[in-house]
């Protein structure tokens, strides 16, 4: 008995070990990076992305233009206006790679672990990784940013990483994020996006205020000069802990960056022309047109390329506040679409350069066309009741308008959809039937550039008896307006990226509508959008996302909560002949901080550019 005894003991304790070893081989296994859906397209050995060049000269200038103020280095809360330069100064735990639908790669983070539900993700931190003091970067500065951001940051951080239930350190280097019950693949590559912040730095000070005060941070630069307003300089840091990694090499190779402020985008482009900073991304049509027939861009001096993309465009348009009275039919919001005339528009305007856009999902493979298939019904088929009839019957398309001007049949559908939503004709204008209000709202501006397209717009809207005005205001001012929602109508874009997830929530849902600061400007409160995102964020493969995607969009698109602007699938860059940059241009399009500066191009500028001047 004593023996059997003993051997049943010896067994018992060798039972555990054998589950234990099997449980071991079963285990996740530490990785270099993680893809949403499928293979990564690097191996664990690989030197640098296909659109860098590791090789590239390092030093140099670049200036750089942008419009308005600012007041503040802190770029995570919403108070104040953050300087450009603020996000340069910080590594997140990964990096992102531009030429993979969603794809990351270790930056602080050296492995990356995840379970195949995804339930939780670890990230295992690089041991040289440093700030810029010289201070390791821990566990503790990891653990602190997440909860500082979700308690103090934008509302933005409580929206992207709501789904977190716990964060705990598992090593002297390890962190674990273990998520909320229910599916969200995309979670742990979010995570990796996490801008890590200094614990010892921040703990005397309050991360809920502004400041002028350049912080510390872990980055390939750090401010060495600003005026508040006027400009900021970056300097690259030489002994950058992180220069040689792989998502690095190639990159950051400026030895000065310099952001130069100006008053408003017409001040900027003539500084631009004038040679006063090097690079300029052209985002209006008009000036791309006219503006650059120079002798400088005739002699090369001054290069204007435009260079293709195949990333998704997103929507950009008249973005309504449904929260107000006026707008909270969608007969009406569907009324004045009819009134932009966008052929003309594009041929008097824009020089024939734009398409119109119909999807919030444009230039990809998750726009929907057509009639939703069999896939895309069983999900919007459980709320059928609640969604207008048309998302099941109608492919979606924006009024299609004249190149002439001539759209009295588009207003004559405008006209008869507001008298059906009660807004009748009195007097020459237009007024509610039963309370005899007039029509009238303002559409708020932060650059006059848009002017010259809402202004025939607003006239579109007069021969309807509808009073539009048009506000352009300062940067300051509109944001502190559109944090609170304090708006009619707004020129808005809802950019998308090639494996859209939890950002989802923010723009769309009903928490986001709610909340100061929230991207829901709209106001949109719907069971079923916010049932469809939870399924997007869920989706487990890249068809199961593409279709969820399509069945978001068919609900947005024929809530008629925005009137669809325009798009080019091409990235337009003007520059002064110093740079050079990679032949391999990514599926998300061009990489400024692949470039560098050409040191004998950048010898020659100035006396070229008195031959053109």
């Amino acid at each position: 008995m004593r023996f059997l005894s003993a051997l049943f003991v010896i067994t018992a304790l060798a039972l555990p070990s054998a589950a234990n070893k099997a449980q071991a081989a079963d285990a996740p296994k530490p990785a270099h990076g993680l893809a949403m859906h499928g293979d990564l397209k690097y191996p664990p050995d690989f030197k640098n992305f296909d659109y860098a060049n590791p090789n590239a000269p390092k030093g140099g200038t670049v200036r750089l233009g942008t419009t308005g103020t600012f007041d503040s280095f802190n770029p995570f809360i919403i108070k104040g206006t953050p300087a450009s330069a603020s996000g340069f100064m910080y590594d997140p735990l990964m990096d992102d790679a531009a030429d993979e639908p969603f794809s990351q790669y270790g930056r602080l983070a050296e492995t990356v672990t995840v379970p195949d539900d995804r339930s939780w993700v670890e990230f295992t931190l690089r041991k040289e990784a440093r700030w810029h003091d010289g201070q390791p970067i821990t566990v503790d500065d990891v653990i602190f940013s997440f909860n500082i951001l979700i308690k103090d940051g934008a509302p933005f951080y409580r929206f992207y990483y709501g789904s977190v239930a716990d964060v705990t350190q598992t090593g002297e280097r390890s962190v674990k994020f273990t998520f909320k019950p229910g599916e969200n693949r995309e979670l742990p590559l979010i995570l990796g996006q996490l801008t890590i912040l200094p614990k010892h730095y921040w703990k005397d000070r309050d991360f809920n205020k502004t400041t002028l005060e350049p912080p510390l941070g872990s980055g390939p630069y750090k401010i060495s000069e600003f005026e508040p307003g006027r400009f900021v300089k970056l300097t690259r840091v030489e002994d950058y802990w992180g220069k040689d990694l792989p998502v690095n090499k190639g990159f950051n190779n400026f030895g000065e960056i310099i952001f130069d402020y100006y008053r408003d985008a017409n001040v900027a482009l003539e500084a631009f022309l004038a040679g006063r900073y090097d690079y300029r991304s052209e985002n209006a049509s008009k000036s791309w047109a006219t503006a650059y027939d120079t002798p400088a861009v005739k002699k090369g001096v001054l290069k204007k390329e435009e260079i293709h993309h195949d990333r998704p465009a997103g929507m950009q348009g008249f973005a309504f506040n449904i929260r107000r009275d006026l707008f909270k039919d969608p007969k009406v919001r569907e009324a004045l679409a009819y009134a932009f005339n966008f052929e003309w528009s594009n041929k008097a305007l824009f020089y024939g350069q734009y398409v119109h856009t119909r999807s919030y999902f444009q230039n990809s493979e998750m726009a929907a066309t057509g009639l939703p298939g069999a896939d895309e019904l069983k999900i919007l088929e459980p709320y059928r009741d609640q969604l207008p009839p048309e998302v099941f019957t109608k492919e979606y398309n924006p009024p299609k308008g004249d190149e002439g001007g001539n759209i009295r049949g588009n207003l004559r559908t405008a006209s008869k959809l507001l008298r059906e939503a009660g807004w009748v004709i009195k007097d020459g204008k237009r007024v509610n039937e039963k309370t005899g209000k007039p029509f009238v709202f303002e559409m708020m501006l932060v650059s006059p550039l848009f002017e010259r397209i809402a202004l025939p717009f607003a006239k579109n809207l007069e021969k309807l008896g509808i009073t539009m005005s048009v506000r352009t205001i300062d940067t300051a001012q509109y944001r502190r307006r559109l944090d609170t929602f304090d708006f009619d109508m707004v020129v808005s874009t809802f950019g998308q990226s090639m494996s859209p997830g939890n950002e989802q929530r923010d723009f769309w849902s009903t928490a986001s509508a709610e909340r100061e600061g929230g991207r829901n400007i709209i106001g949109i409160e719907s069971k079923a959008v916010d049932a469809i995102i939870e399924q997007l964020i869920a989706a487990p493969t890249r068809k199961d996302l593409v279709t969820a995607c399509k069945a978001l969009d068919r609900v947005l698109q024929w809530g008629h909560y925005v009137i669809p602007n325009w798009h080019a699938p091409y990235d337009r860059v003007a520059y002064w002949d110093k740079f050079g940059r990679p032949k391999v241009t990514p599926t998300r399009g061009n990489q400024l901080f692949a470039w560098w500066v050409d040191a004998e191009k950048a010898k020659t500028l100035a006396d070229r550019k008195k031959g053109v001047n």
